[in-house]
C-alpha cells in the first residue's frame, strides 16, 4: 500500500493542470513514482490549445526491467492472496476511483482534448464501473472435476500467468487499461503497464490511486515509445501474458514477439463498423442512434464508430439530411466547456491523416461531401486539433474512406435495396469488430446478427463497450475477448489439471 511520499494531492484535484505538472516526468514502479532512468521526458500536449502541459516520463528498456522485475517479485505474494480477498481490494480501488471520477475526467479532458460532459465523464465511470465489476469475480476462477477412473480423483484448478504486460492506446486511455488491468489482478497476476505517449496522465494517477489499497508492485505504470518501451516490455522473459490495443501493424508486431516467447497474447486492432438501417425501423430513434454509433462527440475517434453506414433506399435521402442537420447542431469548442458535444482530434499527426482521407473523398468522381457543425470562434483555441465532421455520399465500395479505419469524424452513407447485398457488402471488410441493425422486424435482425462477420452486434442500439459483456473482434480485428468472466477465465489465467490416485 501506497506509504511514501509522493508529488500529488491526496485528495480529488479539480485543478487538472495543477495535476498534471504534479505527473509530470514520473512512471509508477512498485509502489512509488520514479523519474525515468535516463532522465529524458517528452512533452504532453492539450490538442484545444498545442500548449504543452506536462512532461511524461520518457521510458526505456532500463525502466521496464525494474518494472517487470518489481512486479515479478510481487506476483509471488499476490498469488497466495485468496482469490475473494484480493477481487475485495480491486473492488476497493473502484470505490476510490468513483471519489477521484471527475478529477479523471478533467485531467483526460486535459491531455486528449475529449469533450468532459459527453466523452470524458462518462469514460471515468466506467472505468470505476469495470473494476467493480471485476472485484466481484474472485469467487468464480474455479476448476471442475473431470470423470477419469473410478479410484482416480481428477480435478483442474486455474493459476495466474504471472506478470502481464498491456499496452494501451490514446482514444479511451483509462478505459482500456482498466479492462486489461482488472481481470488480471483478480486473477492473480501483476501488471505492467505501457501508456500510449499521446495520454500517459490520467492513467498514471490511476496507477497511484490503486496503489493505495494494493501491494507494492502489483501495478506499475511507464511511459515511452513504442520501439523504446513496448517493445522491451513485449519481448522481457519475465513477462508471461501480452495484452495489447491498436493498429493492426502494431498488433502484428506485438503477436510475433510474443510469438517467439510462446506466450499468450489478447489483440484488439481496431474495425470499420457497419451500421445497416432498415427502412421500417424506428427513425427518430436510428437517427439519434447514429451520432452514439459513430462517436462524434469523441471525433469518431473509436475502433467501434458506425464508419459505413447503409440505409435502405426509401429512406436513404431523409436519413442523410437529418444526420447533416443533426450534427451540424453540436457544439465544437473548448473540451472543458459544459456547453461543448465535440472536442479535438488527439495529435497534429492524426489531423493530418484524417485530412488526408477527407481531401480524397473530396476529390473522387460522385462524392457528395457534407461538412457540419462550426469549428470554434475562441481565439485561445486557434491552435487546437478541431476538424469538421464530415458525411460522405456517393463513394463506392471500393473506396479507401469505405474500407480503411480511419478514426475520425467520417463516416460514408450508402444506399441499398436488397438484404442479401447489403450483408455482402458489411462482410466485405478486414475488419470484424463491431455492428449495429436497425429494424423493427426482428426476424429480419437476428437473421443478419447471425451471418454479420463481427464479434459484437447490436440490434436497435449500438452502446460502447459494458462490463459483462464479451467484447473482441474477428479477422483483423484482433484475437481474444475483454469486459467479461470469460477474458478473465481464458486470458489471464491457466488450466492445470491435478490427479490424485487413491488405488
Amino acid at each position: 500500500m501506497l506509504d511514501t511520499p509522493h508529488p500529488t494531492p491526496a485528495a480529488p484535484c479539480l485543478d487538472q493542470q495543477k495535476l498534471a505538472t504534479a505527473l509530470s516526468g514520473l512512471h509508477f514502479i512498485g509502489g512509488r513514482y520514479v523519474p525515468a532512468r535516463s532522465g529524458k521526458s517528452f512533452a504532453v500536449v492539450n490538442p484545444a490549445t498545442g500548449q504543452e502541459v506536462a512532461r511524461a516520463a520518457e521510458g526505456d528498456a532500463q525502466d521496464v526491467d525494474a518494472a517487470v522485475q518489481d512486479a515479478a517479485r510481487a506476483q509471488k505474494e499476490w498469488a497466495k492472496v485468496p482469490a475473494r480477498k484480493r477481487g475485495a481490494l480491486v473492488h476497493q480501488c473502484a470505490a476510490l476511483l468513483k471519489e477521484h471520477a471527475e478529477e479523471l475526467a478533467r485531467l483526460i479532458a486535459l491531455e486528449t482534448g475529449k469533450a468532459l460532459r459527453t466523452e470524458s465523464r462518462v469514460e471515468a465511470n466506467v472505468v470505476a464501473d469495470v473494476f467493480e465489476f471485476f472485484g466481484g469475480l474472485g469467487g468464480e476462477l474455479k476448476g471442475e472435476s473431470v470423470p477419469f477412473a473410478p479410484n482416480v480423483l481428477s480435478v483442474t484448478v486455474r493459476e495466474p500467468l504471472g506478470v502481464v504486460g498491456a499496452i494501451i492506446p490514446w482514444n479511451v486511455p483509462m478505459l482500456l487499461m482498466a479492462l486489461k488491468v482488472a481481470p488480471a489482478l483478480v486473477a492473480g497476476n501483476t501488471v505492467v503497464v505501457k501508456s500510449a505517449e499521446e495520454a500517459p496522465l490520467a492513467v498514471l494517477r490511476i496507477c497511484e490511486l490503486m496503489n493505495r489499497v494494493l501491494p507494492p508492485g502489483c501495478f506499475n505504470m511507464l511511459s515511452g515509445m513504442g520501439p523504446e518501451c513496448g517493445a522491451p516490455l513485449v519481448e522481457h522473459k519475465l513477462v508471461k501474458k501480452v495484452t495489447f490495443t491498436g493498429s493492426v501493424d502494431t498488433g502484428k508486431i506485438v503477436a510475433k514477439a510474443a510469438a517467439e516467447k510462446i506466450v499468450p497474447v489478447t489483440l484488439e486492432l481496431g474495425g470499420k463498423s457497419p451500421m445497416i438501417v432498415f427502412a421500417d425501423c424506428d427513425f427518430a430513434k436510428t437517427v439519434q442512434g447514429a451520432l452514439t454509433s459513430m462517436r462524434f462527440t469523441r471525433q469518431g475517434q473509436s475502433c467501434t464508430a458506425a464508419s459505413r453506414i447503409y440505409v435502405e433506399r426509401p429512406v436513404f435521402d431523409r436519413f442523410v439530411e437529418e444526420m447533416r442537420k443533426a450534427v451540424d447542431a453540436m457544439v465544437m469548442g473548448d473540451p472543458l466547456d459544459e456547453k461543448t458535444d465535440i472536442g479535438t482530434i488527439i495529435s497534429p499527426g492524426q489531423f493530418e491523416k484524417v485530412q488526408g482521407f477527407i481531401e480524397e473523398g473530396k476529390k473522387t468522381k460522385g462524392a457528395v461531401a457534407l461538412e457540419c457543425s462550426a469549428l470554434p470562434k475562441d481565439p485561445a483555441l486557434k491552435k487546437g486539433l478541431f476538424l469538421r465532421p464530415v458525411i460522405f455520399t456517393g463513394l463506392t465500395r471500393d473506396s479507401r474512406l469505405v474500407q480503411e479505419e480511419i478514426f475520425g469524424p467520417v463516416t460514408v452513407i450508402q444506399p441499398f435495396d436488397d438484404a442479401e447485398a447489403v450483408l455482402q457488402e458489411a462482410n466485405d471488410s478486414e475488419y470484424g469488430l463491431a455492428a449495429s441493425l436497425w429494424t423493427n422486424n426482428l426476424k429480419v435482425g437476428l437473421d443478419l446478427a447471425h451471418r454479420l462477420e463481427a464479434g459484437l452486434v447490436q440490434i436497435n442500439q449500438n452502446l460502447v463497450v459494458q462490463a459483462n459483456l464479451s467484447y473482441g473482434g474477428v479477422k483483423s480485428s484482433g484475437l481474444g475477448k475483454e469486459a467479461s468472466l470469460e477474458a478473465m477465465l481464458e486470458h489471464f489465467t491457466h488450466k492445470k489439471t491435478i490427479m490424485v490416485n487413491m488405488g
